[in-house]
């Protein structure tokens, strides 16, 4: 069994921390503070490769596993962590293009976005289904030139920001297997956005409602066969699920590096405060736990990636874990910075705000552990 990153998935991770340090870490607070994240980053993004982690090289993509996506995120997440969540649902929904569009849905959307031109955002929550998302009203005819939409989503990272959006919507029965995907792309008629969502975490992330009244698309832009787009939707999220969870990794691997370099400069009754017994154990428990969540986490991409049967049941497992111990973290690392940990000066308490979303998005960890149950109780 070997635990150790090959050369190349070394340099893949050196390849995007470095690039979150030069392009992201230094704006993160003032991204924040404006609400938004300059659309001038993502074309920097597509030119590494990084808008089609896992979209395969025939379509143009990175094809990369799902091990290395993980990678990717954790070391972006050291920059900013809503601005690499973020780039990890473009690229969900850049690899559901690639996985099951039509050959013209790709040629025609696919280049811009690996390249970031586009800007990819997925639709799945509605105000009355979040957990329970095989719920959702949304509706879409059939008529002669395609559908006509009707219906909300809530929570969208990236309303009224990107360029296009990905939507689960209902072309048939009631549960999954009347759900399709289709692709509604920015300016469409009958496609509009509720106000700016004022939210703890993830500031530097736009969050609107998407809204479609007699929103008309044409036929082309249904992914793959009616009735399949629930399965499409729940495919898609064991990738975000670690992604997210590598998020919360590299976020909170992050606030301990932040917190030893503080911890070493900070005195107290004659000596730095690295020296009390008392707080190195506290230093040695968050150590244990984010060495523990990212061979839990690696674990599991490894299981996605070679298609074990029990592989959805470890993506739940990690994503419930991970990002726990990511939020645990970075509390810790906040009481050990003392009153100077809960100032934005220090960039620890929005670390504390951006994770706290991670346990709720992406499937709950109350459904992860549902899925864990059933899964168990199966076998």
């Amino acid at each position: 069994m070997d635990f150790a990153l090959s050369e190349e998935q070394s340099a893949i991770f050196d390849m995007a921390h470095a690039f979150g340090q030069e392009h992201i870490a230094p704006h993160a607070r003032a991204w924040e503070a404006e609400g938004t994240i300059p659309k001038d980053l993502w074309p920097k993004v597509g030119e590494l490769g990084l808008a089609g982690i896992y979209v395969s090289e025939e379509s143009g993509g990175t094809g990369l596993t799902r091990l290395d996506a993980t990678l990717v995120f954790e070391a972006l997440s050291m920059a900013c962590p809503s601005v690499a969540a973020f780039l990890s649902i473009h690229n969900m929904c850049a690899r559901m293009i690639d996985s099951y569009g039509s050959d013209e849905m790709k040629a025609r959307v696919l280049p811009k976005a690996l390249s970031m031109d586009t800007v990819l955002s997925y639709c799945l929550t509605e105000p009355g289904s979040g957990s329970d998302a095989a719920a959702l009203k949304t509706r879409a005819e059939r008529n002669n030139e395609g559908y006509t939409l009707n219906g909300t989503k809530a929570f969208i990272s990236g309303g009224g920001y990107s360029d296009a959006y990905i939507a689960m919507v209902r072309t048939g029965e009631d549960g999954p297997k009347g759900i399709s995907t289709v692709l509604v792309e920015d300016g469409t008629p009958g496609l509009s956005f509720g106000g700016l969502e004022d939210k703890m975490g993830w500031r530097s992330q736009p969050t609107r409602q998407v809204q479609f009244d007699d929103c008309k698309i044409g036929a082309e832009n249904l992914l793959g066969e009616e009735g399949q787009g629930f399965r499409y939707a729940m495919a898609g999220l064991d990738g975000g699920r670690l992604n997210i969870a590598a998020c919360s990794l590299g976020a909170a691997q992050a606030g301990l590096d932040a917190t030893l370099a503080y911890m070493a400069e900070r005195k107290a009754f004659g000596k730095s405060i690295d020296q009390f017994q008392a707080l190195q154990f506290r230093l040695a428990d968050m150590e244990i736990e984010l060495q523990a969540a990212r061979v839990f986490l690696r674990q599991a991409a490894w299981k996605l990636d070679t298609g074990t049967p029990d592989a959805p049941k470890f993506c739940a497992m990690a994503k419930k874990f991970v990002t726990e111990t990511g939020s645990n973290v970075v509390d810790q690392c906040l009481q050990l910075h003392g009153g100077y940990g809960y100032l934005a000066d220090y960039g620890i308490e929005k670390l504390v705000r951006d994770l706290r979303v991670h346990q709720i998005l992406e499937g709950t960890n109350e459904i992860m552990r549902l899925i864990v149950a059933r899964q168990m109780l199966a076998a």
